[in-house]
């Protein structure tokens, strides 16, 4: 291998018949991208999501122009910090809901500087 950019094909298991469609080149962009203008990737970090499966060190791709709804995956805008929850719409009131028993939910109402930042449209894991 005289070329640098040049890698070793490394098979894993059985061969695939997906080979054949191994020049086909897929965007990322095109795929997971909706809203180009509005969304941002951010990388999660602590473990208030673990149990839905939220991971430190994840990427999270986010669409600042999808609507909020009931039970989303969000990052939200408290008092100054930003956050990661599960947004509940209680009517008067929003709970900010955490994946992990040692969080607490967060209680967010008039009172509160507040704002969904973002709605998390894909998650990539961290392997």
């Amino acid at each position: 291998m005289s070329d640098k950019s040049e890698l070793a094909v490394v098979h894993a298991g059985f061969p695939s018949p997906a080979e054949d469609f191994m020049d086909v080149a897929l965007d990322l962009n095109k795929e997971l991208v909706k809203n180009p203008s509005s969304t941002f990737f951010a990388r999660v970090k602590g473990v208030s999501m673990i149990e839905d499966g939220v991971g430190d060190g994840d990427m999270l791709i986010i669409d600042k122009s999808a609507e909020p709804t009931d039970g989303c995956l969000a990052v939200c805008f408290v008092d100054g910090e930003f956050t990661l929850k599960r947004y509940r719409n209680m009517g008067d009131y929003a709970l900010l809901m955490p994946a992990n028993k040692d969080f607490k939910p967060i209680r967010v109402d008039a009172d509160n500087q507040f704002a969904i930042w973002g709605v998390v449209k894909y998650l990539v894991k961290k392997v």
